[in-house]
């Protein structure tokens, strides 16, 4: 597995490109995650010793890799927290999709609205009715950047912010993401059945405001070795 790379870094915030089969935030006993990196980068770079704080805003599925932002003091993290919660930050995806069908009548972008809910003790999602029991709206700018006679790739740009949303609005039409498995991908990219195995979506960019400056900041995290070839 690739080493979290240092995107950005101030006495504020620090973002981090996650390799796909991380978790973002550790659990008790678990596997590592890119909090354990985080913390441990910071400890070897500025001498800390003992608990490193670490505000963790937002997080990105085991599978994906990409941009993640983290706080290092509690004003930056409830400050962006705010920010991620107000839909002030900004996100785009990179992911590539399987098809079988796609035509070049795909120009320019579409928006793909749903309703879902995650499924009762189980990590996944699912599509509903509007109305349905835990049903909320998700929504998100979907752009075609190339295609052959596989696979689609597109840049996703999420209005919403729901539980497996990119990968589930995917699939649901039909073109799930590559490696998706869970989600009904036919392709494997790396370990098949692994819970590490990574998928093709990618966290490409974010922008956000600082949390004292309040000045836009944009990251962009470099694609990953496992990153198909593009169609």
């Amino acid at each position: 597995m690739a080493q979290p790379a240092v995107l950005f870094e101030d006495n504020h915030c620090l973002a981090m490109c996650k390799p796909a089969g991380l978790l973002t935030q550790g659990v008790s006993g678990a596997a590592p995650s890119l909090e354990d990196a985080a913390r441990d980068y910071l400890r070897a770079t500025y001498g800390k010793k003992g608990r490193v704080y670490l505000g963790i805003p937002h997080r990105l599925d085991r599978p994906v890799s990409g941009v993640v932002l983290f706080a290092k003091s509690s004003k930056a993290a409830a400050r962006l927290a705010e920010q991620f919660r107000d839909r002030v930050v900004r996100k785009v995806y990179w992911a590539v999709l399987e098809s079988s069908s796609v035509t070049q009548s795909w120009h320019g972008p579409v928006t793909w609205t749903d309703h879902m809910r995650k499924v009762s003790e189980e990590s996944r999602a699912e599509i509903v009715e509007a109305g349905a029991d835990g049903a909320k709206l998700a929504e998100m700018e979907v752009e075609c950047l190339g295609w052959d006679q596989a696979c689609l790739r597109v840049e996703m740009r999420p209005v919403t912010g729901r539980m497996h949303q990119l990968r589930l609005q995917a699939a649901s039409r039909g073109l799930p993401i590559v490696g998706d498995q869970q989600y009904g991908a036919k392709a494997a990219v790396g370990l098949v059945g692994s819970r590490e195995s990574p998928i093709a979506l990618h966290a490409r960019w974010l922008r956000f405001l600082h949390p004292i400056r309040y000045e836009p900041v944009e990251l962009t995290a470099p694609l990953p070795p496992h990153w198909p070839a593009n169609p």
